[in-house]
């Protein structure tokens, strides 16, 4: 089963080839992170709360097709401390 933090490549045949970072685990799905981009300035506020900064471009993965996926590595946060955590 997929986890959270682990790379992933999926495999969709004709379709193509999606990979990325497993962002959020369920019993039925995951999602699997293909793309960020920064939140343009003026949209990083919005009432009393500031908004995340970050866009974050999630797949969705039904349980059926996790045998599709190919494990390629772990990370142990989704927020390195340090530049030594980043990916290579």
């Amino acid at each position: 089963m997929p986890k959270v933090n682990d790379y992933v490549v999926w495999d969709r045949g004709k379709y193509g080839n999606n990979e990325g970072w497993v962002y959020f685990v369920d019993k039925e799905y995951i999602t699997i992170e293909v793309g960020v981009k920064p939140r343009p300035v003026t949209q990083c506020r919005s009432g009393k709360q500031p908004r995340h900064r970050m866009i974050h471009t999630l797949l969705v993965c039904h349980s059926q097709f996790w045998e599709e996926l190919e494990y390629v590595k772990s990370r142990k946060s989704q927020h390195p401390q340090h530049y030594s955590e980043c990916d290579d």
